[in-house]
C-alpha cells in the first residue's frame, strides 16, 4: 500500500535542474536593463516564488515598468537556452513511473508561470504522469498554500493523504500552514538546516532516496 495517495512535486529544483539557468537569465535581465546585477545566492533565494513577486523582491526599488521589463528579458534568455541548459535529475521519470504503479495521483506546485511549465512538460515528455498541476501566474504565489488546497479540492485527496515534496522554504512552508506531510530535497536552493525548520518528514539527497518514504 502507499503511504499516502497524492504526491505532490516543485518543479525547478526539485524535480528539473534548472537553477543555475534560473540564476544566470535573471542576472542577464539585470544587466540588460541596466539594474545592479545580483549576486547567485539572492537569485537562489527567491526560486520558488512565482516571478513578479521574485523581481519584486531582487529589485524593490525600481519603478513597475522596470519590473516589467526584466521580466520580459529573464522570460527571452530562460526560453532561448531552455532545452539545452535544464535537465530533469538523474531519476525523475523513473520515480514518477513508479510512483504511478504503485496508484499514486501525481501534481506540480510551482512558481513558474502556465505557459512555462507547459513549455517544459512537453520538451521533457512528462506531463502525462500528473493528473493535475498549478502556476503562480493562476493563483496565489508561494508560500501562500492556495495552490496546495486547490490540488487537494481537485484530486480529492484529504490533506493527511498528500505529501509535499520541495527543495525550498517555500514549498515546506506552505505545506506546513495547512498541517500536510513534507519532504524536503538538498540537492535544490535551500539548505538543510533552512529545510529542518520545517519539520519534514525527511530530508532526502537524491530522488531515488524518496522511495523509502513513498512506499
Amino acid at each position: 500500500m502507499s503511504a499516502y495517495k497524492l504526491a505532490i512535486f516543485d518543479w525547478d529544483g526539485t524535480l528539473m535542474d534548472s537553477v543555475a539557468h534560473i540564476v544566470d537569465s535573471m542576472q542577464q535581465a539585470a544587466y540588460a536593463v541596466g539594474e545592479p546585477v545580483p549576486a547567485s545566492a539572492e537569485v537562489r533565494h527567491i526560486i520558488g516564488l512565482g516571478l513578479p513577486e521574485a523581481i519584486a523582491q531582487l529589485f524593490p526599488h525600481a519603478k513597475p515598468h522596470t519590473h516589467e521589463a526584466i521580466r520580459q528579458q529573464y522570460a527571452q534568455h530562460f526560453l532561448a537556452h531552455s532545452a539545452s541548459r535544464s535537465q530533469l535529475f538523474a531519476g525523475a521519470e523513473a520515480l514518477l513511473a513508479q510512483l504511478r504503479q504503485q496508484g499514486y495521483l501525481l501534481a506540480i506546485a510551482t512558481g513558474k508561470s502556465r505557459l512555462g511549465l507547459n513549455r517544459v512538460l512537453a520538451q521533457t515528455g512528462i506531463g502525462h504522469y500528473f493528473v493535475a498541476t498549478r502556476c503562480a501566474d493562476e493563483t496565489a504565489s508561494k508560500p501562500d498554500p492556495q495552490m496546495l488546497k486547490e490540488l487537494l479540492a481537485y484530486t480529492g485527496v484529504s490533506v493527511d493523504q498528500a505529501v509535499m515534496i520541495g527543495d525550498t522554504s517555500y514549498d515546506l512552508g506552505m505545506a506546513q500552514t495547512l498541517s500536510m506531510p513534507r519532504i524536503g530535497v538538498s540537492y535544490g536552493v535551500h539548505g538543510v538546516e533552512v529545510l529542518q525548520t520545517y519539520q519534514p518528514l525527511a530530508i532526502v539527497d537524491s530522488l531515488y532516496q524518496l522511495h523509502d518514504y513513498l512506499w
